[in-house]
């Protein structure tokens, strides 16, 4: 197994600065009195994320603390300001998702137990982010806690359109009306690690949609006519957990080069796991699947190539085998875990998840 590199970060105490900028009219504040803050060295994500130049964020910029909504939309929307710190619980109000488009080199990131909410599941006013056309950004240890699934063509905790380089790292996404995580429209280079996806509350029935029960978690690329993602849609989950509650699309995948690796599914509400779609070409690499229905879905078998290798199926039902054909090999090195220790490293107390004490940078091994 290779070295595990552990960047730890000094605690800054800033105790006679006080900065403030005029952002769209709105004061935001990056640093106070008494404020302690996490100051990121540069750390670059690995997996796919790795690739085309790497990712490593805003790097060591002196982060922008926000504790409420109007000064989060203002740092995020803000292009100078490269690294973001969420204290606390902020809740998104009724149709103010934040568009977070055509910027390069940032971290959004949270302190301990730091969560982003939103509580409308309507088709219109729902999410929490939209992240489109965007390079070299980073998320990590950040809670994205949505209303529950309700099939209106509403929108998911985040979505990740036409963006490249991207890193969500030590992050849970929960309740997503549509979606928890979705990825599409050719976005390229994205690494998740160590995120957990659930579904805590009841679906809600009878959503124009047509399904009473959409907790479906992640959806990479839109259609089979969005050709433009041939060639795109390169991702890699590692050592991330596709928790209780989670129905499908964990993830579904269409046209990308997907790597899903070391990590954990177990729940046991599953109709299907990972679903292989038009064109997918998805490595599927010593995972644990605990009590779910068809951890590998080959749906209408039109996918590029399916292919498991040395995973762990306990006490699971349906599917869970591949297409027959090889898989791409990933450009990149990771240090993959034997299956014995998938489901403990996942789910510890520093495993999968927000679980960090703030923006710690660490290779965990992968």
């Amino acid at each position: 197994m290779r070295t595990k590199f552990l960047f730890t970060y000094s605690l800054l105490t800033l105790s006679s600065l006080f900065l403030s900028c005029e952002v769209n009219h709105q004061t935001i504040k990056p640093v106070s009195d008494d404020e302690t803050i996490t100051a990121a060295a540069t750390c670059g994500a690995q997996g796919w994320a790795s690739q085309n130049g790497g990712t490593t964020g805003g790097g060591t910029a002196t982060p922008t603390v926000v504790t409420n909504y109007t000064q989060l939309k203002a740092a995020i929307t803000n292009t100078s300001v490269k690294v973001v710190q969420v204290n606390g619980t902020i809740t998104i109000p009724s149709g103010g998702r934040i568009s977070f488009q055509d910027q390069t080199r940032k971290t959004i990131f949270g302190t301990a137990g730091a969560k982003l909410v939103s509580t409308d599941q309507t088709k219109d006013n729902s999410g929490i982010l939209y992240v489109k056309r965007c390079q070299n950004i980073i998320f990590r240890n950040l809670i994205f806690e949505g209303p529950g699934a309700y099939d209106t063509d509403g929108w998911d905790n985040c979505t990740i359109d036409a963006s490249t380089n991207v890193w969500v790292d030590h992050c849970e996404f929960r309740d997503g009306v549509d979606g928890n995580l979705d990825i599409k429209n050719a976005s390229d280079y994205i690494t998740v690690s160590w995120t957990k996806f659930s579904y805590l509350k009841a679906p809600k029935p009878g959503g124009s949609g047509g399904s009473d029960d959409h907790r479906f978690s992640n959806l990479l690329g839109s259609s089979d006519g969005a050709t433009g993602d041939r060639g795109k849609l390169r991702i890699t989950f590692a050592r991330c957990w596709w928790a209780p509650g989670c129905k499908a699309r964990m993830p579904r995948v269409r046209f990308g080069k997907v790597h899903v690796v070391n990590s954990y599914f177990n729940s046991t509400v599953s109709s299907s796991c990972i679903q292989a779609g038009f064109e997918a070409d998805i490595r599927i690499q010593s995972n644990v699947f605990e009590s779910v229905k068809n951890p590998i879905d080959l749906m209408d078998n039109k996918s590029t190539a399916v292919q498991e290798i040395s995973n762990l199926f306990t006490s699971v039902s349906g599917t869970k085998a591949g297409n027959g054909k090889t898989a791409f090999t990933p450009p990149y090195t990771v240090s993959v875990l034997g299956t014995s220790s998938v489901k403990s490293t996942v789910t510890s107390s520093t495993g999968a998840g927000a679980t960090l004490s703030g923006n710690v940078c660490t290779y965990s091994g992968i």
